[in-house]
């Protein structure tokens, strides 16, 4: 009985009739360059936000933020808030509608994703069909979307303390809260990273985000 090999590995051969097949739908591109521009907005205004009280030894170059000073990067922050949240509930409710969150996001094996992972830091990640998203793209996707309802909660927190005391105590306090909201960012800026370097690995990606096609 044979096995199929990891996805790094495979070689398929892609017909005229693949090049015009729909890969992402209208919805999904929408909602990926929203999201693209709320995150965005959210990290540059966040980091002017926490210059105006640092929680650690060091403080974010102010060229790389956003707002000019703390009360109008508060005030883009809390807009790109409203756009991510609204975009990203409109992302998972059509996703799990559709059936495209399962099917293109499950299953996840590990034997596929170490073969995976170990070619892509290689820089052989082959990736021949980009219909079906490979074990460290899955992975990526799952750790992002929690990570950013981690980032909502707690940003709840440090939005309305006082209105959310059972999330406020959950996050241990205000301060706690804070630098749960501070790694939580940094692990988004680590699947922005991480996402734009298998976009290098394989540009085709980017065209389909952008086509369609």
């Amino acid at each position: 009985m044979t096995s199929t090999p990891p996805t790094a590995h495979v070689s398929v051969p892609i017909t005229a009739e693949d090049k015009t097949q729909i890969i992402h739908p209208w919805w999904l591109r929408m909602t990926h360059w929203l999201n693209a521009l709320a995150v965005f907005i959210m990290l540059t205004s966040g980091w002017r936000i926490y210059d105006a009280s640092p929680i650690f030894a060091f403080r974010i170059p102010q060229t790389l933020t956003l707002g000019g000073w703390l009360a109008g990067a508060l005030q883009w922050h809390f807009a790109a808030m409203w756009l991510l949240v609204v975009n990203g509930l409109i992302y998972i409710v059509v996703s799990v509608a559709t059936g495209r969150l399962w099917r293109q996001l499950l299953p996840i094996r590990l034997k596929q994703l170490t073969a995976d992972l170990t070619a892509a830091l290689k820089g052989h990640l082959a990736h021949e069909d980009i219909r079906h998203y490979n074990a460290v793209q899955k992975l990526a996707y799952w750790f992002v979307i929690g990570d950013t309802a981690l980032l909502i909660v707690s940003g709840l927190v440090l939005w309305k303390s006082v209105q959310f005391p059972i999330l406020r105590e959950f996050m241990g306090g205000y301060d706690s809260a804070r630098k749960i909201h501070f790694y939580a960012m940094s692990g988004v800026l680590g699947f922005i990273f991480v996402h734009l370097a298998l976009v290098v690995l394989v540009p085709r990606t980017l065209l389909a985000m952008i086509r369609g096609r």
